[in-house]
């Protein structure tokens, strides 16, 4: 079981050669027991990017976070107050951006790799990341 951090979703769907290829593989394998994991709050981020303009989809994207889905292999966890109150309670020092304490939350709570390049998250012990 994976969670896909919002950078790697995307790619993934975009362009999944900006990918390592160890996530790629992790994803793939993943792929085929349907068990890969995406936060509701990562549709929240990609959302506001497009917003602001920082992020260019070929669709629009309410149409390109629907086709995400409709993948039947991909599962969207929504924050829930659980998701809520473990992303303020964090074992250890971590930093303060609210999105990514939710996806390292769910990840923790779902007892799942977080596969990420984020390299903030990536050095935080409490969570084991793949990249």
């Amino acid at each position: 079981m994976i969670v896909l951090d919002t950078h790697v979703w995307l790619w993934w769907v975009n362009d999944p050669r900006d990918l390592s290829k160890t996530a790629r593989s992790v994803i793939e394998s993943e792929r085929r027991t349907n068990a890969i994991h995406i936060s509701s709050i990562s549709a929240w981020e990609i959302a506001l990017l497009v917003e602001k303009g920082r992020l260019h989809l070929s669709m629009r994207v309410e149409e390109w976070i629907a086709k995400s889905e409709s993948l039947p292999f991909l599962q969207f966890v929504p924050v829930d107050n659980r998701i809520a109150l473990q992303s303020v309670r964090l074992p250890g020092v971590f930093h303060a951006d609210p999105a990514d304490r939710i996806i390292v939350a769910t990840a923790l709570i779902l007892g799942a790799e977080l596969i990420t390049k984020d390299d903030k998250i990536r050095s935080y012990p409490h969570i084991k990341t793949v990249w």
